[in-house]
C-alpha cells in the first residue's frame, strides 16, 4: 500500500533540482526521488518529464496544486490519446476499435444466443451495452476482460489482472524503488488474466487443464489457481516447451490492430503455421494430400478444453458487481458448470470450409424472470488449442463417435450406414448429453457463426470407412 501511495503522488510530479539533471522548476523528484530510475531506454525522456504522461502541474510547490489534473494510470484508454498518443497515435487509434477493446464477437455471438436476436445495431461493443438479458450477463460476467476496464491499482495478478488500456500489456513488473518499465516485450502474465478463461489457451498453452469440483475431488487433486479453480496435469504445446511465449507468433498486429468489420478474434490473427513451417509453405499442402481440408490443429491438437453442462439463472433480487457501470448493482446470474473434459474434439467445418476442432461453446439451460420457461442452448465452436503436439492417431479420427460429433459411444459402419449407440443420455432437443448433430445432421448443429457446421452425413461416412495404415 505504500507503494500504491507513492506511485499516486508520482503522477503529475516532475523531476527537480539541477543535482538530479532535472527540468529547472519541476517539483516531482522532491517528493519520488527514486521513480527517476527504472525507465527502458525508450522511455527515459520521461524521468525529467512526468507531466507528460501523467499529466498535473510540475510547477507548483504544493502537492494539492501539482496533483491537480493528473493521473496515476498513463494509458487508460480514456486518456491514451493524450498521454500515448503523441507518440504512438495510429496504435492508439487501432486500439480503440481492436477486439481486445470492443468485444464485438462476445456482443454478437451472446445476443444471439440468449437473446435471439442481434440486439441495437448502434450498440453492439462492450462500451455500451444495453440492459437485456444477454446484456446483463455480459455486464455481469464477461464485460471485465477488454482493455477499457480502469486499472485502479499499480500491482500485478496474472490471475485476476483486468483492464488497464496500455499498461495493460505493457508493464510487466511494479518495482518498489523505480518507476515501473514500459517494455514491447509483453510477458505471457499479461495475457493470463483473460485468456486463462472461456477458450482457456493460456492453461492450454502450458499444459494445465480446468477441471471440476467433483473431478478433483476423485481424483484427489490438490491442483488449484489463486482464484480456486481446480486444474490437472497435461501436455504442453511444444512451441511452450520449446520457450517460445505468446508474442513470438502473436504480434502488435494481430493484438492491437484494427479489427475493421472482424466479429471474432481468429478473424484478427494474422499468424500462421506456414510462416514458420517451410515444407508446407513451399509445397502448398499438408503433410498428406488427402487431408488437404484439415486445418493444422485439427491433427496436431494433442486435446481441448471441454465443458458439457451448465446452468445459469437468473436472480433479480441478488446484487452483483457491473463491469460497465463499476458498481454493485441490482439483479445477479448464478453459474453452475459440471461435466468438464480434456480430449480431442470434434470435427466440424469453418467458414473456410476446412475441416477444424469444434468444442460445446455452450450446452447450456438458462433460466430468466422475463421469460415464459427455460431456454435450452447447444452451441460448438470452432478451436485452436494451443496445445500443438505429435499428429494424433489416424483411430481418433476414423473410428471415434466423438470426432463425428456424435458424442461418446459406439460406432460402425455397416449395412451401408453409419450406425451408433451413446453413452449418454438425451437432452431435451433429441440429442446424447455430449453430442453436436446426428448422424443425418438433422439435429443441433448450431455455430456461432455463418458457415460453420457439424460433419454432414456423406462426410462422417467418409472419415468412418476410410482406410487405415
Amino acid at each position: 500500500m505504500m507503494y500504491v501511495a507513492a506511485i499516486l503522488l508520482l503522477c503529475g510530479q516532475q523531476a527537480i533540482g539541477a543535482q538530479s539533471g532535472a527540468q529547472p522548476g519541476s517539483t516531482c523528484i522532491q517528493c519520488h526521488p527514486a521513480k527517476r530510475s527504472g525507465f527502458a531506454e525508450a522511455h527515459s525522456f520521461g524521468a525529467d518529464n512526468c507531466t507528460i504522461c501523467h499529466g498535473g502541474d510540475d510547477t507548483s510547490d504544493t502537492a494539492h496544486d501539482s496533483h491537480a489534473g493528473m493521473t496515476g494510470f498513463p494509458g487508460l484508454l480514456d486518456n491514451a490519446a493524450r498521454a500515448c498518443g503523441s507518440c504512438h497515435a495510429d496504435k492508439v487509434e487501432s486500439v480503440g476499435n481492436s477486439l481486445m477493446h470492443t468485444g464485438r464477437g462476445m456482443v454478437s455471438v451472446t445476443r444471439k444466443i440468449v437473446d435471439g436476436h442481434k440486439g441495437d445495431e448502434t450498440s453492439t461493443n462492450l462500451q455500451s451495452l444495453g440492459h437485456s438479458a444477454a446484456d446483463s450477463m455480459l455486464r455481469k460476467l464477461c464485460s471485465s476482460c477488454h482493455l477499457g476496464q480502469e486499472k485502479t491499482t499499480h500491482q500485478l495478478d496474472p490471475v485476476r489482472d483486468r483492464g488497464g488500456g496500455c499498461l495493460a500489456c505493457h508493464i510487466n513488473s511494479y518495482p518498489e524503488d523505480a518507476h515501473p518499465a514500459l517494455t514491447a516485450s509483453v510477458s505471457d502474465a499479461r495475457c493470463f488474466g483473460c485468456h486463462s478463461r472461456s477458450a482457456r489457451i493460456s492453461l492450454s498453452y502450458t499444459g494445465l487443464a480446468e477441471i471440476d469440483p467433483a473431478t478433483a475431488r476423485q481424483r484427489e487433486s490438490r491442483l488449484r489457481l489463486p482464484d480456486g479453480r481446480h486444474v490437472e496435469r497435461k501436455p504442453a504445446d511444444i512451441h511452450f516447451t520449446a520457450g517460445m511465449n505468446c508474442i513470438s507468433c502473436h504480434k502488435g498486429s494481430d493484438l492491437m490492430g484494427d479489427a475493421g468489420d472482424a466479429v471474432h478474434q481468429r478473424d484478427a490473427v494474422e499468424s500462421r503455421c506456414v510462416d514458420c513451417h517451410e515444407v508446407e509453405r513451399a509445397t502448398g499442402q499438408p503433410h498428406d494430400p488427402d487431408h488437404e481440408r484439415l486445418e493444422c490443429s485439427t491433427c496436431h491438437s494433442q486435446w481441448a478444453p471441454q465443458c458439457f453442462g451448465c446452468h445459469m439463472q437468473y436472480d433479480p433480487d441478488g446484487r452483483q458487481w457491473d463491469h460497465t457501470e463499476q458498481q454493485e448493482t441490482a439483479g445477479r446470474w448464478h453459474e453452475q458448470r459440471s461435466d468438464f473434459r480434456n480430449e480431442p474434439g470434434a470435427l466440424g467445418v469453418n467458414a473456410m470450409n476446412r475441416i477444424e476442432l469444434f468444442i460445446p461453446g455452450m450446452i447450456m439451460t438458462l433460466v430468466h424472470p422475463d421469460w415464459d420457461g427455460e431456454k435450452f442452448v447447444r452451441i460448438f465452436a470452432p478451436i485452436s488449442p494451443h496445445t500443438t503436439g505429435p499428429a494424433r492417431s489416424c483411430e481418433s479420427c476414423h473410428r471415434s463417435s466423438v470426432a463425428l460429433g456424435l458424442g461418446q459411444g459406439t460406432v460402425d459402419f455397416r449395412d451401408d450406414r453409419i450406425n451408433f449407440l451413446p453413452a449418454h443420455q438425451l437432452l431435451r432437443d433429441g440429442l446424447p448429453a455430449d453430442a453436436w448433430t446426428n448422424v443425418g445432421g438433422t439435429a443441433g448443429g448450431r455455430a456461432p457463426l455463418s458457415g460453420q457446421r457439424p460433419l454432414n452425413e456423406e462426410e462422417m461416412e467418409a472419415v468412418l470407412t476410410a482406410p487405415l495404415p
